[in-house]
């Protein structure tokens, strides 16, 4: 399994996070809207991952091909679609938060008590691999086993868990690697995110 690292770049974006103006309704960290979670997996895992193209593309590794726009969003894309930076950010995040995120909910108990850096590498990974695959994924089961028995998770475990996810068509890809593990020069991986906020 891999060997994953908490780092201080990922700490300063729970960091920064954290320091946003929020409104807790239920458990929930809301900032404009967005749980707090949504915010950290979209602005510091997603969108630089998965890149922002403004035109709509046909996504041919997908089985079959989906056209596919902004940060890998695939709903509702035409042929010749054309969205802006903002308009990219706002599909991001309204599809993490309406559609992505309750699945996690659904599927893990007490989703919103977990922690801040575990639950944003969860929101990532079911952005990358869907919302079903997530929820049966190890690094779900860990912490599901856990919360069920009424014991602490290790989140630790879980966070490596994700790290199996690192392959496309059948075979690793050392971009997956990378998201899954401890990123790379310029962007934060999602191990290394979830190590990075549990104490």
């Amino acid at each position: 399994m891999a060997t994953i690292m908490p780092s201080k770049r990922a700490a300063q974006a729970i960091a920064a996070v954290l320091a946003l103006a929020g409104v807790t309704i239920g458990g929930v960290t809301y900032i404009n809207g967005v749980p707090d979670d949504v915010v950290l997996a979209s602005t510091y895992l997603v969108e630089p991952w998965e890149g922002e193209v403004l035109k709509a593309y046909l996504d041919r590794i997908a089985k079959p091909p989906v056209w596919t726009i902004c940060a890998g969003d695939t709903k509702n894309v035409k042929p010749n679609m054309v969205e802006t930076p903002k308009g990219c950010k706002k599909r991001l995040q309204t599809r993490m938060t309406k559609e992505f995120r309750p699945a996690l909910v659904k599927c893990i108990p007490g989703f919103n008590r977990q922690p801040l850096s575990w639950r944003s590498m969860m929101d990532s990974l079911a952005w990358n691999i869907g919302p079903d695959a997530a929820c049966n994924s190890s690094a779900a089961g860990i912490v599901n086993v856990a919360v069920k028995k009424g014991n602490t998770p290790d989140y630790v475990a879980s966070c490596k868990a994700a790290t199996l996810y690192n392959k496309a068509g059948g075979r690793v890809v050392i971009g997956l690697v990378h998201r899954r593990e401890n990123g790379d020069a310029t962007r934060i991986g999602e191990g290394e995110l979830c190590m990075s906020g549990l104490d």
